[in-house]
């Protein structure tokens, strides 16, 4: 298949036999999956089976997709509710906003000299942090949002929420995440000084 093919045709293709064309269904997902997936459980070994869990059920329930969303608004629904189920077997305790003492996990850099590069690369280190310092829910509706590109309308149907519920939580996610910000980023000033 070509790389124009959507992802409707790509499922049409499997539905009707071509199970291989599902590798490409994942190759275009598999990284926003991850990073929502890490949003929610915090280290990279869970990340990594709750995405893998996601792409199996997604395919075992690939003839029920309706078609009346976006596939990647179904895959994320999938994800999120994989997620939730996954931390609440792993009796994972959400953390509190307020609390400050986490491990922070922020994806590696390559080095390099070009200024703009190394600012880019900081700017996105501390924002990651910050994400990762939020409430799961937070994250998710923050990543979904800004990373995925997903409307309010797309968020809400992931995350089986109105719209103006997951504008409200978007808006306050938003708050809670420059508090984060600042944090870091008065840290950062102190360790300079």
């Amino acid at each position: 298949m070509q790389q124009t093919e959507t992802d409707l045709d790509l499922i049409n293709s499997i539905l009707a036999g071509n199970t291989g064309h599902y590798a490409l269904l994942v190759k275009r997902h598999q990284r926003f999956v991850f990073t929502l997936a890490l949003r929610f459980a915090k280290n990279r070994e869970d990340a990594e089976e709750i995405a893998q869990d996601c792409f199996i059920k997604a395919y075992k329930a690939l003839g029920t997709f309706k078609q009346t969303s976006k596939f990647s608004t179904w895959l994320y629904t999938i994800t999120y509710t994989t997620a939730m189920t996954y931390l609440r077997k792993k009796k994972l305790d959400s953390t509190s906003i307020d609390n400050d003492e986490q491990v922070l996990q922020v994806a590696n850099t390559d080095s390099s000299f070009d200024a703009n590069t190394i600012e880019k690369k900081s700017t996105y280190k501390y924002l990651n942090e910050a994400i990762a310092m939020l409430l799961p829910d937070d994250a998710a509706i923050i990543t979904l949002f800004y990373k995925g590109e997903q409307s309010l309308e797309e968020i809400g149907q992931a995350l089986v929420m109105e719209p103006n519920t997951v504008k409200v939580k978007l808006h306050r996610a938003r708050h809670r995440l420059k508090e984060k910000l600042q944090l870091l980023l008065k840290e950062e000033v102190k360790e300079l000084i």
